[in-house]
């Protein structure tokens, strides 16, 4: 058996079959060739060449001649100077015909007369192909950072086409169920590229903090504030993700996948192939929010957790670095310039000694505390470690036992907060006495009274009996004083300088505790 790894799975296109046409005639080496433009000397010329040909494309002009492409550039060069750097368009475009990038036809119409004919006039357009490869160097040349950000707010949007393709499906319609689950499978692509750059994104700035902190310290903030608002997002709307793809499948998955490929319009794709492939769209949606165990919302959510750790581990990094006025980078190298100037080896490991510490090894000799319980036999490396002190490895000392250290004792401290408990207790106990002299009805109630009274009122509630059972009465005591609840019939209200205070079906009755009236008399 072969030690090798297996090699990856790529997407080669298949050899041509003889009744292929269009893109589907293009050979790997043809594919591979559309992009000569872009490597060649004039790559400049070719590309505002393509993008005059974009710009006519756009304004529905396909078929182009040399002389409208010439037209077209000048255009351009208006709002481009560098546009105007192109030469002589004709060989241009005969070289991009070669590469298959544009398709060049005769154009009979342009001849006026036989001479004319004879010198074959030739009109250009993209290929299909061609096309594809330069929108791909447009999408390459005009990346930005933009493009590598997390889409929370997309959530919404997908639990919607959810709920609405179920609702399809159930319903029997299916261009809905077609426009629906087409929707749903380029939002989730759109999703999976943009966290694949985004988290690109953040390796690329790890790579390059060590030149340019100044970057990640511009864009820290941002980033992590993006990552926690994104996982929030993806946590909260999870469950409810996993509930509607289940919903929507149990409409029927068949019938879902049928409707799909009926309403699809690819011309050269047998019924059995649009099934299949509908068939991967939806699995691909199960996958992304149904799969109980590492589905793809989860594995997005722990990428974003693992991004945060490292965004803040490297800012922990960078503010150490720059604590200390120079990166470790900058260390290293100046340390690394010392051991190439040291002029003999021993200079050399003198400066190893200082800079690292690294001594000789410091024997210990500690035994067992029950010697008897490892044989003496035994191996080292079959028996139970030793647990050693740190101060013994480190200095060679034995810790020894302190006693407790001395309690320092705040007296004036002390004092302060025991004058303050004492005035508390008998402010609380004059509002008390107040309640249960003045009564709480008739009256508004001050602010050391209506905290006497909440205290009061919760020791009353808490000793109730539990709401199935009939509650007669309820009562309370503290500083002194007793709070009886009694039933009541509409509510009461209790004036306070808070507000009031209503209880439903309950009247307040505040007496001195029998046991103070007694000492009292």
């Amino acid at each position: 058996m072969s030690d090798e790894p297996d090699a990856p799975d790529l997407d080669v296109p298949d050899p041509v079959d003889e009744g292929a046409f269009g893109i589907d005639a293009f050979s790997l080496d043809d594919r591979l060739r559309l992009f000569h433009f872009a490597a060649v000397e004039k790559r400049h010329e070719y590309l505002w060449l393509l993008r005059a040909f974009d710009r006519g494309r756009a304004n529905y002009q396909v078929l182009l001649h040399a002389s409208d492409a010439v037209g077209l550039l000048e255009r351009l060069t208006a709002e481009h100077p560098a546009a105007g750097t192109v030469g002589e368009v004709q060989p241009l475009l005969d070289t991009l015909a070669e590469w298959q990038v544009l398709d060049r036809s005769y154009d009979g119409t342009r001849a006026a007369n036989l001479a004319e004919y004879r010198n074959r006039h030739y009109v250009y357009q993209f290929t299909q192909a061609g096309y594809r490869a330069y929108r791909a160097v447009e999408d390459v040349l005009g990346a930005s950072l933009e493009d590598a950000q997390l889409s929370r707010l997309v959530f919404p949007d997908i639990l919607g086409d959810l709920h609405a393709l179920a609702e399809a499906n159930a319903a029997g319609d299916g261009e809905e169920v077609y426009r629906k689950l087409g929707r749903l499978d380029s939002v989730l692509n759109e999703m999976a590229q943009r966290a694949a750059r985004f988290y690109l994104m953040l390796g690329d700035l790890a790579r390059t903090n060590d030149t340019r902190p100044e970057v990640f310290l511009a864009h820290k903030d941002t980033l992590l504030a993006h990552m926690r608002e994104f996982t929030a997002e993806l946590g909260r709307y999870a469950p409810l993700l996993a509930e509607a793809v289940e919903k929507a499948a149990a409409t029927g998955v068949d019938r879902m996948i049928e409707y799909a490929a009926e309403a699809d319009e690819r011309l050269f794709r047998s019924p059995a192939e649009r099934l299949a492939d509908w068939r991967h769209r939806w699995d691909g949606i199960v996958h992304w929010f149904a799969e109980r165990e590492h589905s793809e919302t989860e594995r997005l959510q722990d990428a974003t957790v693992t991004a945060i750790r490292s965004v803040l581990a490297l800012l922990r990094r960078v503010t150490e670095a720059r604590r200390g006025g120079v990166s470790r980078e900058s260390q290293l190298r100046h340390l690394a310039q010392w051991f190439t100037s040291c002029e003999s080896d021993e200079d050399a490991h003198a400066l190893f000694q200082a800079v690292f510490g690294l001594g000789a090894p410091r024997h210990i000799a500690v035994p067992y505390a029950d010697p008897e319980q490892i044989p003496g036999r035994t191996s080292w490396w079959e028996a139970e470690p030793v647990e050693l002190a740190r101060t013994l490895v480190q200095s060679g000392r034995t810790p020894a036992l302190h006693g407790p250290g001395r309690i320092e004792r705040d007296d004036d401290r002390r004092a302060l907060l025991r004058a303050g408990q004492i005035k508390e207790q008998a402010e609380r106990r004059g509002a008390a006495n107040g309640l249960a002299s003045d009564g709480v009805y008739g009256r508004t109630l001050d602010e050391p009274e209506t905290r006497a009274l909440l205290a009061l009122l919760d020791v009353a509630l808490a000793a109730r009996v539990p709401a199935s059972r009939l509650v007669t009465a309820a009562s309370g005591s503290a500083h002194g004083v007793r709070l009886t609840l009694t039933p009541a019939e509409g509510s009461t209200t209790v004036d306070t300088v808070r507000g009031r205070l209503h209880l439903d079906g309950l009247r307040l009755e505040v007496s001195h505790h029998q046991h103070q009236q007694g000492r009292t008399a």
